[in-house]
């Protein structure tokens, strides 16, 4: 009897310590970086454990439920949109999001990531939308600098946070025009670039042209002050040489003189060449000053 009584309280013994163990897995909570835990009893949350470590939970009442931490990718499917010119273009974008309030999620969402993605697509998508239909195509296929990623945020403002979940970036990877209609819209966006360019063309020759005249113009006018000028300078140097001379026949002496200095000239203008004889008659003038001087 006592060996029996001795076996039955060595199988107690081994399956106090399975319970135990059992009890013991069943109460301990293991929470990764990466994620938050969610604790609930009855189908409602009693706590959230959001730092990495183990914690403890009541066995078998209550329950543990994993929502992500980290950045969550969500690459959205292909979808035309239309813009304000009535153009079709096809957006294909990626979000990155990730959960800021877990009770929220848990709350809106049932904690599915599924369910989350599925109301960021419609939420992305609209602001694509608002956004796109109030731009021209060509402001939508110029526009590919981080200002329409920007625009989209700024559409979706922070209605996302009624679901716990922060938009961190809209990234449009494709952005065009649905392969059909790229070659008739670019050959009209070529025509209408070369149309611009012909204007602008045009309008410098014009503004050319005009400048052209103004400074042939004003050219005329200087050349034609400027030989006013010389003609009135050359008049009143010859009124001035008239003068002179004028003032010199007046007086004798000074005829006399003036008269004898330019018969010298005249007399030395005519020696010329290897002769330098000069023969004069009596009667010539040059030689009649000379028979003058006393």
């Amino acid at each position: 009897m006592a060996k029996i009584a001795k076996k039955i309280s060595g199988v107690l013994a081994i399956l106090l310590i399975i319970a135990a163990l059992i009890l013991l897995s069943t109460s301990l909570v293991v929470t990764r970086e990466d994620e938050y835990t969610l604790i609930k009893q009855f189908g409602k949350i009693e706590r959230i454990v959001d730092k990495a470590g183990l914690s403890f939970k009541v066995p078998f009442i209550e329950i543990t439920q994993t929502i992500p931490k980290q950045i969550q990718f969500y690459d959205m499917p292909e979808s035309d949109v239309i813009t304000m010119d009535k153009k079709t273009m096809v957006a294909d974008s990626y979000v990155l999001w990730r959960v800021s309030d877990p009770l929220v999620f848990a709350q809106t969402l049932n904690s599915s990531v599924i369910l989350a993605e599925t109301r960021i697509d419609t939420t992305v998508y609209n602001a694509m939308k608002n956004v796109i239909s109030s731009l021209s195509q060509a402001q939508v296929i110029s526009g590919r600098d981080g200002e329409l990623d920007q625009a989209f945020m700024d559409n979706i403002g922070d209605t996302m946070t009624n679901y716990g979940i922060t938009l961190i970036s809209v990234e449009t990877k494709h952005l065009d025009l649905p392969s059909g209609n790229k070659s008739a819209v670019f050959d009209r966006m070529i025509s209408e670039r070369a149309q611009m360019a012909a204007t602008y063309t045009a309008e410098g020759e014009s503004e050319a042209q005009k400048i052209h005249n103004a400074t042939d113009k004003e050219v005329a006018i200087s050349i034609s002050n400027a030989e006013t000028q010389a003609a009135r300078i050359v008049a009143e140097g010859e009124a001035e040489y008239m003068r002179i001379l004028s003032e010199a026949y007046s007086d004798t002496e000074r005829s006399e003189f003036y008269t004898f200095i330019r018969s010298l000239e005249a007399a030395r203008a005519s020696l010329t060449g290897a002769n330098k004889t000069l023969i004069l008659s009596e009667e010539s003038p040059i030689a009649q000053i000379f028979y003058q001087i006393d």
